[in-house]
């Protein structure tokens, strides 16, 4: 292990020594895998109705009431591990090492993580459920399984399979929910048991109920959610049809089930007394998965993501408007603790923002965000090559550069460039089947048994066929970012700019894709060239079409 810089371990613990007999306030994570920008208290800031209309979310409503609502807030990377790994680092993924890949990630002990250094400034750590994926071994970003509090069940990250298998038992949803619930509330109260009088804590409460599978049905059999009310509240690039809707219906409930989740931490603060002394922070790792434009895409349908703040010294009521890249989060949780930013952390704090009485556009510099990905499952291509890609987001412009724009964006065909169509079933619950990098879903299993259909195409394209290699949307005139207009000449001075600032910024950052060869990330460790793509073979024989 690579030993911190002296100058920076003496400044930082030297704040840590004049902090900790404050009255320092306490972090309370709450981060959902695969939950975007979901939930009643965007429906009135999105641009035009959507299904954030339907979704019943009053916990986090009122923490929105209370606290700050961030209207643009993006992920690093719409992939749950580099996308973690650039929040516990407060780094660009792409600066993280292994942790910029989801198979095969390992977690560099040189680079600090946020947890460990509050650890280490006197803070009472601890996390339920999902943090890294990879695990918690000893020298990951949590620090191994000594934090984890979930003793008392783990039920509430399969919530919609757990409430179903409840409710066949013959309990009413109500009671299967409570039941549920209270798992959540006894991990909460053991870590807070575990803590000195006085002692700060610091909290990831990560469920993954909203990452697939869900129980089919169960958004209408548990939640009351009708498909039919989704009728033209979808995304454009979703087809509007029963299978869809219904599978859009599960997600809600399990959005839902996790603001449940949600107010029973906010419960628990609440009766310790803690919540007003609580920098509660409630976001997601990206987008849905297994949809077109989703996770493991640089579209806003994969990487923005909602972003809810409550604390003390917050003001509430504010809707802002300022960028922010989760990875921000890091530096921010660290300010409010007293603490200086870790070396490495090319993250800046928007505590200034939180601390600020206005609404719309605080801090003026922040006006855009870089994101993006290289591998997600690692048997997608051959050789385990990655997708590379990176993006631009301002207000007004989504730029998109495709480095490798030869190679499938959501993994090769698979089965079907053996010309065998896989089955409904297959494709519902074998992400690997087809197009890996989209995780397996009723949605997907339509796509790709409907996309040669005429009328269906167009999905199909936007969901699976390979992309130039410049993407460019004018988001006044085109929310979803279905039209690229790369290629207008009309654009041409707006995309040499945003093109100009990406790859400054990509450079400046010593983005290996951009600096050197560019290749890092095709070569070992981050791929084995020996591997080949999985072989499918598919129940259904049926040639494709």
């Amino acid at each position: 292990m690579k030993p911190y810089p002296w100058s920076w371990v003496l400044a930082w613990a030297a704040a840590a020594i004049a902090n900790a007999q404050t009255n320092r306030v306490n972090i309370v994570f709450c981060f959902a895998d695969d939950w975007g920008r979901h939930a009643g208290a965007y429906a009135a800031l999105d641009p035009k109705p959507t299904f954030n209309s339907l979704l019943r979310t009053p916990v986090m409503d009122r923490m929105a009431r209370e606290g700050v609502l961030f209207r643009h807030a993006f992920v690093p990377a719409p992939s749950c591990t580099p996308c973690r790994s650039a929040i516990l680092s407060g780094r660009y993924f792409f600066q993280t090492g292994r942790g910029a890949i989801l198979r095969g990630a390992v977690w560099d002990p040189a680079i600090p993580s946020y947890p460990l250094l509050l650890r280490d400034a006197g803070y009472h750590i601890g996390k339920a459920y999902k943090v890294w994926s990879p695990g918690t071994p000893a020298d990951a970003p949590y620090g191994g399984q000594t934090y984890a509090y979930e003793r008392r069940g783990r039920r509430f990250n399969q919530f919609s399979q757990s409430a179903t298998k409840l409710v066949r038992s013959g309990r009413t949803f109500e009671e299967a929910k409570q039941e549920i619930l209270e798992e959540v509330r006894a991990n909460f109260r053991d870590f807070l048991a575990d803590r000195k009088p006085g002692q700060p804590f610091c909290y990831w409460f990560g469920p993954t109920l909203t990452h697939r599978p869900y129980e089919k049905g169960s958004g209408q059999a548990l939640w009351g959610i009708q498909p039919d009310q989704l009728r033209g509240l979808m995304p454009s690039f979703l087809p509007d049809v029963p299978e869809v809707r219904s599978d859009l219906a599960d997600y809600m409930g399990e959005i839902q089930a996790w603001d449940a989740g949600v107010g029973i931490i906010v419960e628990e603060l609440e009766r310790a007394g803690e919540l007003d002394r609580t920098l509660l922070v409630i976001s997601g790792d990206h987008g849905m998965p297994g949809v077109p434009r989703g996770k493991c895409n640089l579209y806003d349908f994969g990487c923005a993501v909602a972003l809810i703040v409550r604390g003390p010294g917050v003001r509430g009521g504010r809707v802002v408007d300022d960028f922010v890249n989760l990875m921000d989060l890091a530096p921010t949780f660290l300010e409010a603790a007293g603490l200086p930013p870790a070396p490495g952390m090319t993250a800046r704090s928007f505590w200034n923002v939180l601390m600020s009485d206005r609404s719309g556009l605080v801090d003026t510099s922040r006006t855009w965000v870089v994101v993006g990905r290289e591998r997600h499952v690692d048997i997608a291509r051959d050789g385990w090559l990655p997708y590379p890609h990176r993006a631009i987001r301002t207000r007004e412009f989504l730029y998109v550069r495709n480095f490798a724009p030869d190679r499938w964006p959501m993994g090769s065909p698979g089965a079907l460039e053996a010309g065998v169509l896989p089955s409904q079933n297959e494709l519902e619950h074998d992400t690997y089947v087809a197009f890996a990098d989209m995780d397996a879903s009723p949605t997907k299993a339509w796509l790709v048994l409907h996309g040669t259909e005429a009328q269906w195409k167009w999905y199909w394209d936007l969901a699976f066929a390979k992309r130039p290699a410049e993407e460019l949307y004018d988001l006044r005139k085109d929310p979803d970012q279905v039209h690229n207009i790369a290629e207008d000449a009309e654009y041409a001075q707006v995309k040499r700019e945003l093109a100009s600032r990406l790859m400054s910024i990509l450079t400046q950052a010593n983005d290996p894709r951009v600096i050197g060869d560019g290749a890092t990330f095709d070569r070992p460790p981050f791929t084995d060239p020996t591997q080949p793509p999985r072989i499918f073979a598919p129940r259904s024989q049926a040639p494709a079409p």
